[in-house]
Formats: structure tokens, C-alpha cells, sequence
């Protein structure tokens, strides 16, 4: 008897543009293939990306099952300027890619489902005239849904501007937010970056499930009141899946110069420095940043790219680009690198992070706080000194100091917005030397072991992921 072999389900995923956004969803894309047997096409938006985007999504090392389908470049050179802030700028490239998804989804065979991020939200009028479940993949934290969702009250309820509040914003269920923490999108509600973040944002409750990359454990009183706030329940929002921490893991690099460092470095010695995909300081305070790196004495291997005092757009749309063009020795203070050669290593753009993250010489992480980072240093159970830059990173700062408790963050000099060598080099001994740094280093390595749970099989996150999936695998046993 010939037994008919099962087709795999296939399902689309989506990102928009943004190595912070295309990690977490080729990591998505990724774990439905390798850990639950099903085929995936990822759409690539090639308008505007980043060498880092075009080496990613092409890497040869990519699992089988997973096929990278190019959406043809737009020329959006008449719609957008360097000035045009992120997400108007990305929802403008996103709007122009798009205008052939209807075509590009038949052709693939009407895929099962469609996952898309936060910023994707035109396809769900696509997927909806072609009947094909659309779910929205948080790639933020849970605390961030949950001001998101509440965004389109606080926008009809609140005349003024959100930062002149007189009080935190309350976001039902869950701890306030400081105005000051308040990301950049929502500062100014006369601008166009706040509409394209409102409208987004407003389509939340269009998707037919929204999945989290976070776990239950990792921000408990989030994800209930998502789930049994009244206030959630009235929207109403879709059911809502935990499914992290989903994070990239680098390939073993057996040469790397990075990990031969660390290699020769004692246990938990090591501050490891880097601000993301797209992060950079200006030069006053990268300055300040190395003077305070030299004065606290200890071991620290620095990520360095050329200051700029340009906008977050700038930076965010070109990763990789300075690869070739970055020599600390220009912008670093005089003599910095031959006085710190003996506890210190200082690489050009890129360092393999999450290998370094999980050697066990790296004793603490000074990020910037975007949520793939954190995940990646909760993984592996590593404390971090909070230095935000922009977007949603100020509620991940102050969520980890204050409610997770392994993280703390240094205190700018009022007025002028720097951080100065002192405090960097308080913060820095503090997190490798102090018993708070022990504190929050055993606080730290709790959540490596919670997310490792969430994840396995079995696992809450696991789970919740498989829920979604289990309907598209009985459609196909029953289309044999």
C-alpha cells in the first residue's frame, strides 16, 4: 500500500524594512520550518535595503523550506528625504513595495497564512480579499503592545501632547509611563510620523492573531493584562500568542577576533559595549563614553562606529554600509587605544553579538535596549547598563531596571543630554564589581533559565506557537 505523503502547510511572512524588524521575523520564519515542519516564502522588501539586510536574507546558510522571494525595488526618491523620520519613511517604502502583493501572494498558491510586523498593517486589506489569515508578529515587548493598543484612546481622550501630561500615562493593567520614556513616534501628534505610527498601530485589531516575541514569565503582569483586562477584552483585540524570545544565533566563527579575545579573559570579567544594528553617539559623548570605559579599569570589548550627531533615520536606513570605512583610531580620544590595550579590545562596526553574549567571559552588556538585544542578553544571562537611543528603547530601559531588576541605567547631566565619564565609570564597576551587579546577574541568569523553558518542547512559547499552527497542518492532512 503506497501511503500519500503529507504537503506541508505553506505560510508568507513579511517584514518591513529595518535590520530590528527582519531579524525577528526571518527567527520566526525560521522556527516554523526547522521546529515545526512547515514551508516558508518571506517576502523581501529590496526597496532602500541595507547591505546588512541583502547579506542576511541571502545567506547561503538559510534552512531548506525557506525561500526569500524579492519584491521588486520601487523608486521612492520623489516621496522621502534623509529628514524623513523612521517609520513615515519606512510606511511610505512599505505603501510603494506593496502595491503588487496581491499578485505576488496568487502566485505563490495563496499561502495558508500571512505574518506580518507592526508596520505592515496594508497588507491586511490584501489578505483580506484574497481570504488568507493575516497575524501580526509583535517584534517589541509586550509592555509596548499594550501602550499600543491603548494609543487610539489615548489619542481621542487627550488634547495635549502627550509629553506635557501632567502624570505618567496609565496603560490599563500595567505600570505607568513616564513621559519622558515615551517613545519618539508619539511626541509630536501634529507630524506625520505620528499619524503613519497611530494608523499602524490603529489596525492592531484587523489581524486574526497577534504573536509576541516574549514569554509568559519574562513580563507577567503585561501579558495578563492583555489577557484579562477589561479594557483589552472591549477593543476587542485577536487572541494574542506568546512565542519568545526568538533570537538570531550566530554562526561558530572559529577565527573570530572578538572570541580569541575573550577566550584569554577571565569569567564575567568582561563589559561588552555595542548600540545595535543602526546605533551610534554623537562625539562629545562617545568621548565621554571611552574616558569612562578607561577610568573604571575594567575589561570591556567596545563596538566603535564614527560619531554622528545625524538622525536615527540616517543611521537606521544604512547598516553595514561603514563597514569598510571605520578607523577608531580618527574619532576615539588621543592614546585611548594603546593606554587600554591590555584590558581592552575596540572593533570596527560589528562584533558577532550573540556569541559574544554567551561566553562566559562577558560579565555585563551596555545596549541600547532595542528588544532584540535584550533578548539575546536574557538568553544567556547577562546583566546590562541601559543606554537607550530612540524609538521604544526608554520604556525597555526603565521596565528592565525597574520590574526585571537587571539593568541599570546611568544619569545624564541635566540640560545637556550626555552621560559623563564619571558616571560611566560608576555604572561600569558597579555592574562587574558591586554586589548589585551580582544582584542583577543572578536575576539575569533566572531568565536565561525561563526562557530556555518557554522555548522547549513542551514550553509555554512552544506551545502557543504550535496552537497556531495546528489548524494549517490538519487542512493539509485532510487535502491529501
Amino acid at each position: 500500500m503506497v501511503v500519500a505523503e503529507t504537503k506541508k502547510p505553506h505560510v508568507a511572512v513579511l517584514s518591513s524594512p529595518g535590520m530590528g524588524h527582519i531579524i525577528p521575523l526571518l527567527e520566526l520564519a525560521k522556527c516554523l520550518v526547522i521546529d515545526h515542519g512547515i514551508h516558508v516564502s518571506f517576502l523581501n522588501i529590496t526597496t532602500e535595503a541595507s547591505t546588512a539586510q541583502i547579506q542576511l536574507l541571502h545567506s547561503p546558510t538559510l534552512p531548506l523550506g525557506l525561500d526569500v522571494i524579492d519584491i521588486p525595488a520601487v523608486d521612492i526618491s520623489a516621496l522621502v528625504s534623509d529628514d524623513t523620520p523612521i517609520v513615515a519613511r519606512l510606511s511610505i517604502n512599505v505603501e510603494e513595495s506593496l502595491k503588487p502583493l496581491k499578485s505576488i501572494l496568487i502566485e505563490l498558491g495563496k499561502p495558508q497564512a500571512l505574518f506580518i510586523d507592526l508596520f505592515c498593517t496594508q497588507a491586511f486589506d490584501v489578505c483580506k480579499e484574497l481570504s488568507i489569515p493575516t497575524f501580526t508578529f509583535s517584534t517589541p515587548s509586550t509592555s509596548f503592545l499594550a501602550f499600543c493598543l491603548y494609543l487610539p484612546t489615548l489619542d481621542r481622550e487627550v488634547e495635549c501632547e502627550f509629553i506635557d501630561l501632567p502624570e505618567p500615562v496609565q496603560v490599563p493593567g500595567c505600570s505607568p509611563v513616564r513621559t519622558e520614556d515615551l517613545l519618539d513616534q508619539v511626541r509630536n501628534r501634529k507630524i506625520d510620523e505620528y499619524k503613519w505610527f497611530l494608523f499602524h498601530i490603529s489596525r492592531l485589531p484587523m489581524a486574526d492573531g497577534i504573536l509576541l516575541n516574549s514569554w509568559e514569565d519574562f513580563e507577567p503582569t503585561s501579558h495578563e493584562a492583555i489577557r484579562e483586562h477589561p479594557f483589552y477584552k472591549q477593543i476587542p483585540i485577536p487572541p494574542v500568542f506568546p512565542a519568545g524570545p526568538l533570537i538570531k544565533h550566530d554562526k561558530p566563527e572559529l577565527d573570530n577576533e572578538c572570541l580569541a579575545w575573550l577566550d584569554k579573559q577571565p569569567l564575567n570579567s568582561v563589559l561588552f559595549v555595542a548600540l545595535g544594528s543602526g546605533g551610534s553617539l554623537s562625539a562629545a559623548q562617545l568621548t565621554e563614553l571611552a574616558w569612562g570605559l578607561e577610568l573604571s579599569q575594567q575589561r570591556f570589548l567596545l563596538v566603535a562606529r564614527k560619531p554622528t550627531d545625524a538622525s536615527a533615520s540616517a543611521t537606521f536606513f544604512n547598516v553595514g554600509e561603514d563597514i569598510n570605512v571605520n578607523d577608531p583610531k580618527v574619532y576615539l580620544p588621543d592614546g585611548f587605544l594603546e593606554r587600554t590595550k591590555e584590558v581592552g579590545l575596540v572593533v570596527p562596526t560589528w562584533a558577532p553579538q550573540v556569541s559574544v553574549l554567551q561566553h562566559p567571559s562577558t560579565g555585563a552588556f551596555l545596549s541600547h535596549c532595542g528588544w532584540n538585544s535584550t533578548l539575546e542578553s536574557m538568553t544567556h544571562g547577562v546583566p546590562m547598563i541601559a543606554w537607550p537611543l530612540y524609538a521604544e528603547q526608554r520604556m525597555n530601559a526603565t521596565m528592565l531596571v525597574e520590574e526585571v531588576g537587571v539593568a541599570v541605567k546611568p544619569v545624564g547631566i541635566p540640560g545637556k543630554g550626555v552621560v559623563d565619564r564619571e558616571e560611566i565609570k560608576r555604572v561600569v564597576r558597579l555592574v562587574l564589581e558591586g554586589e548589585e551587579g551580582n544582584v542583577m546577574r543572578r536575576k539575569a541568569i533566572e531568565q536565561k533559565v525561563s526562557a530556555a523553558k518557554a522555548l522547549e518542547f513542551g514550553g509555554s512559547s512552544h506551545e502557543s506557537l504550535s496552537n497556531v499552527i495546528k489548524e494549517w497542518k490538519i487542512e493539509n492532512e485532510f487535502s491529501v
